[in-house]
């Protein structure tokens, strides 16, 4: 199933699960989405992060 974890006008970031059971999180970005597993997305998120704060942690 679908689950939706965010959108706004141009872009949505959702999730499904795959056949064995781990989650997919998936970015869409315009022409491009992201397809990240649990460790690739809680990287980008802090990355994000790190990002928002001008690289300073």
């Amino acid at each position: 199933p679908m689950n939706t974890l965010a959108q706004s006008e141009n872009y949505v970031v959702w999730t499904s699960d795959e056949p064995d059971g781990e989650m997919v999180f998936h970015v869409e970005l315009g022409s491009v989405t992201l397809h990240l597993f649990r460790e690739e997305w809680d990287e980008m998120v802090g990355l994000i992060q790190a990002a928002r704060k001008g690289g300073k942690e």
